[in-house]
């Protein structure tokens, strides 16, 4: 089976791989992440799955566009939390899309892995993006590889975010009441 895999970063990508791969599947990597802010918080993601993809020998669908003011736009008001569908919906639209174009049998996305995105919103999306496309969407319940995915990647020196990646879960990260004090 031919599975076209979303990734946001080379972090989330680590389990989800290598849980595929158990299964015998062996992903290529799309890279399309609008929502990322800042540029040099892009850049870093960017280049962490690059050299990820390179050293697991994965093929990488590269979109080469930052594109934060499309998404911005295409967000328009909505800064609630309506904000995550829309996100979820461009990105999951491009994979499918991205997929059913290149000839996979299937895509699915490293969304799946965070204990902080809405899951059931982002499985729900994307079969409903399956539909629209005709192909299949690869659910797969990647959470409970998350905490060993991080360790991973901070075993292998990998850049290690803070946030989601888009400008308003920056602003969330340091608007929250500290939970060290």
């Amino acid at each position: 089976m031919r599975v076209l895999l979303h990734s946001c970063c080379a972090p989330c990508a680590i389990k989800c791989v290598e849980t595929l791969r158990a299964e015998g599947i062996e992903p290529s990597i799309l890279w399309l992440n609008p929502n990322i802010h800042p540029y040099t918080e892009y850049i870093s993601r960017r280049d962490s799955l690059l050299k990820f993809c390179n050293e697991e020998k994965l093929n990488l669908i590269y979109s080469g566009e930052y594109g934060l003011r499309s998404f911005l736009n295409g967000l328009g008001n909505s800064f609630s939390s309506s904000r995550c569908e829309y996100c979820y919906n461009l990105r999951l639209d491009a994979a499918a899309r991205e997929a059913k174009l290149n000839g996979f049998d299937a895509f699915s996305t490293t969304l799946l892995i965070s204990p902080y995105q809405k899951h059931d919103l982002i499985r729900e999306i994307g079969e409903q993006k399956a539909e629209k496309y005709g192909i299949q969407f690869l659910y797969r319940d990647f959470r409970p590889y998350f905490r060993d995915g991080q360790n991973a990647a901070r075993s292998r020196g990998m850049y290690m975010q803070k946030y989601c990646g888009c400008i308003f879960s920056e602003e969330e990260r340091f608007s929250r009441p500290s939970n060290r004090d």
